[in-house]
């Protein structure tokens, strides 16, 4: 197949590279793409979807896969879908699942689906009368729109809930993304992410997943795009994918059917367990980054057949096959991330001599750009360190030695990814 990816990141290089392992032959066009992206398939940049739409008709592009969410709440997919394309991804009205936090809450309020306690407001009294309302702290606050995976603020005291509202609904915190919040009560649980990749009627799930959002090892220090994640988590049983499918996946497919919005594409549920009781923090419209770099090589199914079927509404004569292993990414992020950007540096990798760490662990590429033959670390996640084993603690151990092999100034990463599985 001819095959575009749309997006720039490790998502979408390790959807790339998973898909430049299958057996059959694709040829696969990154737009934008990064740096290392040529190394799998082509480059172009085209940022008018219209205009990229045309030169998918004229390059007979088989499907299309989006990465990103900006794109889909943008209406790519719609575009693409009246030009007769074949494209993987929600519609501009089902993505703004991710696009409003608003719209999501009150989907989930709609058809029954667990949640925590919220308001949903522009008002800034009325946000305030809420958090007073509220009998425990932390508090959740939570700009509306597009943040890029920042717009959550968890306030340890009402004081500092208030402050959060008060810088979003005046533009300084977050632009026109925080015009509306939703404030919401603070769930004591573990965090998981899970995966369905859904046609509309069918879907098929994923290995439940864990992300580290914070900087710092232990979790401190602010929210970022997500430090590292591993997969599957043995957090999650049998007992709560069963919750998951029967409370969250089903009726929000039936519910956006009913809106006129069937859901097709990667519906990525943020999970609170509390007592063994999944609860919904929210729902993403794509894959997590830095899940995405981990679940593509775990599926032995092919993915570009997955994304394919999921495509043109044939999920249902998928038989999905996951492979019995663990995998770990651990994301090696530039010297000022999240705080500022940071100047760009070559990146030196060892040549790996280990053939067992060869074997099992790879890097997926993310804030890179090229000049000549070198890579140099342009972005704040720079790339991952991604290791796959019989084990977590196999897994993790090869992400790290992974992470021993490369070189660049100002390199930091946690050192802790999944240590919650690890206790």
């Amino acid at each position: 197949m001819n095959i575009l990816i749309l997006g720039s990141g490790g998502r979408e290089y390790s959807i790339g590279l998973a898909i430049s392992k299958e057996q059959e032959q694709h040829n696969i066009t990154f737009c934008p793409g990064n740096g290392a992206t040529d190394r799998l398939g082509n480059n172009i940049d085209i940022k008018d979807y219209n205009q990229l739409a045309s030169w998918a008709k004229q390059n007979n592009i088989d499907l299309t896969i989006v990465g990103p969410e900006a794109p889909l709440v943008d209406g790519v997919v719609d575009i693409f879908k009246e030009n007769g394309l074949t494209i993987f991804g929600p519609s501009a009205k089902a993505a703004k699942l991710e696009g409003s936090k608003v719209y999501m809450k009150n989907i989930l309020k709609k058809y029954n689906i667990p949640t925590a306690a919220f308001i949903e407001t522009s008002s800034k009294d009325e946000a305030y009368d809420f958090i007073d309302s509220m009998k425990k702290t932390p508090i959740v606050v939570k700009a509306d729109g597009l943040c890029a995976g920042k717009g959550v603020i968890i306030a340890n005291s009402k004081e500092e809930a208030k402050e959060a509202v008060n810088g979003m609904l005046s533009g300084q915190s977050f632009g026109d993304a925080g015009s509306k919040v939703v404030v919401e009560e603070y769930l004591d649980g573990y965090e998981l992410s899970i995966f369905a990749i859904c046609d509309g009627d069918n879907y098929v799930v994923l290995p439940a997943a864990q992300d580290h959002k914070r900087v710092g090892d232990g979790d401190t220090g602010p929210n970022t795009g997500g430090m590292g994640a591993y997969a599957p988590t043995p957090l999650v049983n049998n007992d709560i994918y069963q919750k998951v499918e029967d409370r969250v996946i089903k009726p929000t497919l039936e519910g956006m059917k009913k809106e006129g919005a069937p859901f097709e594409g990667v519906l990525f549920i943020g999970v609170m367990v509390v007592d063994g009781e999944p609860i919904i923090l929210e729902y993403n419209v794509r894959f997590g980054d830095p899940e995405c770099e981990i679940l593509m090589p775990l599926l032995e199914t092919s993915v570009s057949e997955l994304f394919y079927k999921g495509a043109t509404k044939q999920l249902d004569k998928l038989d999905i096959k996951i492979k019995d292993q663990y995998g770990v990414a651990v994301v090696m992020a530039s010297k000022n991330y999240p705080y500022s950007s940071s100047q760009a540096v070559e990146i030196i990798v060892d040549q790996i001599v280990d053939e067992d760490l060869k074997n099992n662990s790879h890097i997926s590429y993310a804030g890179v750009s090229k000049d000549g033959d070198k890579l140099f670390a342009t972005g704040g996640r720079v790339l991952l360190c991604c290791g796959f084993g019989n084990s977590i603690k196999i897994a993790r151990d090869r992400a790290y030695a992974l992470c021993g092999q490369v070189h660049f100034a100002g390199k930091k990463c946690r050192t802790d990814i999944a240590y919650q599985a690890l206790k």
